[in-house]
């Protein structure tokens, strides 16, 4: 089993953000979105998918960042480690590009509130469509998929993490519960057309 919760009751924000072009803004304005949240209560902040650039295989590797080399490398994780360190919450830092070596991911790290880097997930599952007439999008044209389940030991319980279209996939569920998670987050930014389709019906089956 997992972690005890270290409290039973606990308020969790989940912070929509709008994302433009420049990045040091989306910083800027996902910091102080955490730090509203912040002020009224909220011991859990998520963030949303791909918060600190636009969702576009040409953004992704313009606005990817070295997470494991930190600092400067990652402007948008250390400010995620900065605010979860001072304001001694734990925070779902949605999904940002992440560049390792020679790949791209879309990645999901989750600071505690000591600020450390407890777990980062990689989405497993990536998300390609073809709609005629309506959309076509294949993020597996730039990005690579992540190759394990990410479970993680927090303040407030034992959380399972997922990225968007990994909600589709049940088996991920599965592993989770079986470890024990007292709680799912699903970093995503499904769009109008397929959204409507998945994301609520699949939230309600999980």
């Amino acid at each position: 089993m997992g972690q005890s919760p270290s409290q039973i009751q606990f308020k969790i924000s989940l912070c929509q953000l709008s994302v433009t072009t420049d990045k040091e803004r989306n910083i800027a304005h996902a910091q102080q979105a955490i730090e509203d949240a912040a002020d009224k209560g909220a011991q859990l902040i998520l963030l949303p998918e791909i918060w600190n650039s636009p969702y576009s295989n040409d953004s992704f590797p313009v606005y990817a960042e070295d997470i494991d080399a930190g600092g400067d490398a990652s402007p948008s994780t250390r400010m995620l480690s900065e605010v979860s360190r001072s304001l001694k919450i734990t925070i779902i830092g949605g999904s940002i590009p992440e560049h390792s070596g020679d790949k791209l991911y879309n990645s999901c790290g989750v600071f505690g509130t000591d600020g450390k880097l407890l777990a980062k997930h990689r989405k497993i599952h990536l998300f390609d469509i073809d709609i005629p007439g309506k959309m076509t999008f294949k993020e597996s044209r730039t990005l690579t998929a992540g190759a394990r389940p990410t479970i993680v030991d927090t303040e407030v319980g034992r959380i399972g993490i997922g990225i968007c279209y990994d909600i589709r996939f049940q088996e991920l569920v599965a592993i989770y519960a079986g470890r024990g998670a007292h709680l799912l987050c699903y970093p995503g930014a499904f769009n109008m057309t397929i959204g409507p389709l998945h994301w609520e019906l699949l939230q309600r089956a999980r």
